[in-house]
């Protein structure tokens, strides 16, 4: 068992968000067992957390921010721990992610991360047969908040077909995802196409890519093989991607034909048809 007192609060943000709340809580006067009355949980958990053995979920932080009055130092410790917990080759990635203006991506084989439902995302990241599937899920989860910030990145998603077919997860969790898809044009900083099957040869048959656009500083291309994820700058790559992405759009379908698609799916093979006046289009 892990002690307290033999971690280093420098080793990793892990580390250091249970160095804190331990101090927090003594700070309190309180001990685990009644700060978890306090915040609905067991002081087990608390003590789990506090020595690295769980991992804080968000909503955990911000009961303890509003139960030791911590000005939301919770809540930001835990962005850090969530991304602390993706693969080490991706994190450099989420990071640039999360500072992008503007994300274009097209994906092959599933929906993009920062589009997928928790239930979709669970069964897509347990095909790795990982140990810390739910801290990944979580992470996944975490990544999504850049969408939900008071200024977005622009993302543009282009969609192949296939991804609305590939039953990830069953058939509930199928019907969930594409009716998520459908709210995603009603963003306004977000918008999705389909490439579909009648699109035939294409710009990216090799796979998957995705192009980060900053304020400032250079464009990144992203790219992913069995087991890690490559980030370039080099402006000839960028330039090819560019191009290619172009063409991609130029072949899918406009955003209100992909959500019909995307509507006739639901009904034709996942047995779901939107509620009673919902759109079907952006």
């Amino acid at each position: 068992m892990v002690n307290i007192s033999d971690l280093d609060p420098t080793a990793s943000p892990l580390d250091y968000y249970g160095a804190e709340l331990r101090r927090c809580r003594e700070a309190a006067g309180l001990k685990q067992a009644q700060l978890g009355d306090i915040i609905y949980c067991t002081g087990s958990l608390i003590g789990q957390i506090e020595t690295t053995r769980r991992v804080p979920t968000r909503d955990f932080s911000e009961r303890l921010d509003a139960a030791l009055g911590t000005d939301g130092q919770f809540g930001r410790l835990v962005g850090l721990v969530l991304r602390s917990q993706l693969p080490s080759w991706f994190q450099a990635y989420a990071e640039m992610e999360a500072r992008a203006e503007y994300i274009s991506t097209y994906q092959a084989q599933v929906v993009y991360g920062l589009l997928q439902t928790e239930e979709y995302a669970r069964a897509v990241l347990a095909t790795g047969l990982p140990s810390n599937l739910e801290d990944l899920v979580a992470a996944r989860m975490e990544r999504q908040r850049i969408l939900r910030r008071e200024r977005p990145p622009m993302v543009w998603v282009v969609l192949d077909e296939a991804a609305l077919y590939r039953p990830i997860g069953g058939r509930e969790v199928m019907r969930n995802q594409l009716q998520h898809l459908l709210s995603i044009n009603e963003q306004r900083w977000t918008r999705l196409q389909v490439l579909p099957f009648a699109a035939g040869e294409h710009a990216s048959l090799i796979g998957s890519f995705n192009t980060l656009r900053f304020d400032g500083d250079p464009d990144i291309v992203y790219t992913e093989d069995l087991i890690s994820g490559h980030m370039t700058a080099n402006p000839d790559t960028v330039r090819e991607s560019a191009l290619r992405y172009a063409q991609l759009q130029a072949a899918a379908l406009s955003v209100e034909e992909s959500a019909a698609l995307i509507v006739r799916v639901m009904e034709e093979r996942y047995g779901h048809q939107p509620e009673h006046g919902q759109r079907a289009v952006a």
